[in-house]
């Protein structure tokens, strides 16, 4: 007689399915830290929950052999066809892993009719560093008409470019940006109205790694006839503008004998008078005609954020926002004028601290740090003092920089976009997930370009959100920060960059 066959035993299953659904609901609506967090602890979630299932079906199911090689054999063959359809490429500002299909089409060069263009289209102004010519993300010499329905931005051209989170540098028709190629990495000029290549330089240099990526990361500054760039790995080079030969080179962190962030150099340099000043362990400045260098600041370990130069208590100064620590320095001797501590742990310092009216600093991170309000004074024997106005968690400024406008702040705070009171920190409204972008401020509204590659224009309006248009400028993730010369919208990601001709309304229209 045949021993009876003892039925499936479903329970442990659905008990693993049942916990695996109350986890995942717990991590997300409960308090289970940042955003950052609740992605890592579902993926644990999902991935322990199908290590226990695996677990089940060969030792608990009671199922027969049989059956349980079909179903290995099925779970093989759906992981194998995903394999070969998809690809993974990197990982988004949340941690959360990106896949594409394979067959998607590359990027595609288009070039425009130069003889098409007009006297109006050649006007520009000059976007000549990192969030432009203050380094505070503010365009006021346009105004933009947001009627896209009627009058839409026009693609001027579109080519493939090279790995990297570089921005654009601009001045006159020449933009200038950092990429890689293999293991060379690269400084362009291309042509701002054709996207022609002008000139290119190249070191023997490369950093990638996940989720951090592939290439340089730093914009180039241009001061005069000379470009200053940042490498991920930390060479800084002094080239001239218009031929892009190398006139003086050094790597900033083995000379000054430092550690670079974990995450790759994003540093882009400041010039100032006759110095170019980065942060290498700490603020350095170098001679800018020479390479030497001529003063270094307080030591600490680097962030990810660039140098700052700003006005605060009526002194001019050097704001740095490094890993665990917010340095101010006198500009042309590194004197350290004030320092204050800052979140530790990982909440890379990215975004520029933001100077505010009667002697205030703004400074956010990620990772669930958000953002302190900082008041500088300065005493009668010329000390300073630094003191905490309000904290808040509403504002976590990952990759992008906070807007202040009408006395009010405007950012993503996590990838989703917030209006925030900088009297108190209270936030006045939260709406529109647009990953972790890039902000600027062009005369009075706002441009996002999203983590997807969007561009939407939003109404800086305190008691709501209101977006106003929007356009796909590119495909795929977007961390760069975009460049907006005159009419002329830059924007770029890792592979692919783009020129729009937006449309613009006279200044003196209300």
């Amino acid at each position: 007689m045949e021993p009876t066959q003892k039925p499936i035993r479903w329970w442990p299953l659905l008990v693993i399915v049942s916990l695996a659904i109350l986890g995942i609901i717990i991590t997300w609506v409960l308090d289970a830290g940042h955003r950052q967090d609740k992605i890592f602890l579902t993926s644990a979630i999902v991935i322990l929950s199908a290590f226990l299932g695996f677990l089940w079906l060969l030792c608990f199911s009671r199922l027969k052999w049989r059956s349980k090689l079909i179903s290995l054999a099925v779970a093989a063959a759906v992981l194998f066809m995903a394999a070969n359809l998809f690809q993974f490429k990197g990982f988004s500002g949340d941690v959360a892993p990106i896949f594409e299909w394979r067959w998607q089409e590359e990027p595609i060069t288009f070039q425009p009719d130069t003889s098409s263009l007009s006297d109006t289209q050649g006007h520009t102004t000059d976007y000549p560093q990192y969030l432009g010519e203050r380094r505070n993300g503010v365009v006021t010499s346009i105004k933009l008409n947001l009627d896209w329905q009627t009058h839409p931005p026009e693609l001027v051209w579109r080519r493939p470019v090279g790995a990297g989170w570089s921005g654009f540098a601009i001045v006159g028709d020449a933009a200038i940006t950092q990429e890689q190629e293999d293991d060379w990495e690269k400084v362009v000029c291309y042509d701002l109205h054709t996207g022609e290549v002008r000139w290119s330089h190249q070191d023997r240099a490369r950093y990638d790694t996940h989720p951090a990526g592939l290439g340089p990361r730093a914009t180039p500054t241009i001061s005069g006839n000379r470009v200053y760039t940042v490498g991920s790995t930390g060479i800084l080079n002094c080239l001239d503008f218009e031929t892009g030969e190398q006139l003086w080179t050094t790597h900033i962190f083995e000379e000054n004998k430092a550690d670079p962030p974990p995450w790759g150099v994003s540093i882009s340099p400041l010039v100032f008078d006759e110095l170019v000043i980065v942060s290498a362990g700490g603020a350095v400045a170098y001679y800018k005609e020479t390479g030497d260098i001529a003063w270094t600041g307080y030591r600490t370990q680097s962030g990810y954020s660039s140098p700052l130069l700003t006005t605060l208590a009526g002194t001019e100064q050097v704001v740095l926002f490094n890993q665990g620590l917010i340095t101010a320095h006198e500009p042309l001797t590194g004197k350290l004028f004030w320092k204050q501590p800052w979140v530790k742990s990982y909440a890379e310092c990215v975004s520029q601290p933001l100077p505010l009216p009667n002697d205030q600093l703004l400074a956010s991170t990620g990772y669930g740090a958000g953002a302190k309000l900082f008041q500088i004074s300065r005493n009668h024997a010329g000390e300073f003092n630094v003191v905490t106005i309000w904290e808040t968690i509403y504002l976590k400024a990952k990759f992008t920089n906070i807007i202040y406008y009408e006395n009010y702040l405007y950012g993503l705070d996590d990838g989703i976009f917030a209006c925030i009171n900088p009297v108190d920190g209270t936030r006045q409204w939260k709406r529109g997930r647009y990953g972790h972008g890039q902000t600027l401020l062009i005369s009075d509204v706002l441009l996002v370009l999203t983590e997807s590659g969007e561009v939407v224009l939003i109404e800086p309006d305190p008691e709501n959100h209101r977006e106003l248009a929007r356009f796909t400028a590119l495909k795929g993730k977007t961390w760069n920060t975009p460049a907006l010369a005159g009419a002329y919208l830059l924007v770029r990601n890792d592979q692919e960059a783009a020129c729009y001709q937006l449309p613009i309304r006279d200044t003196n229209d209300q």
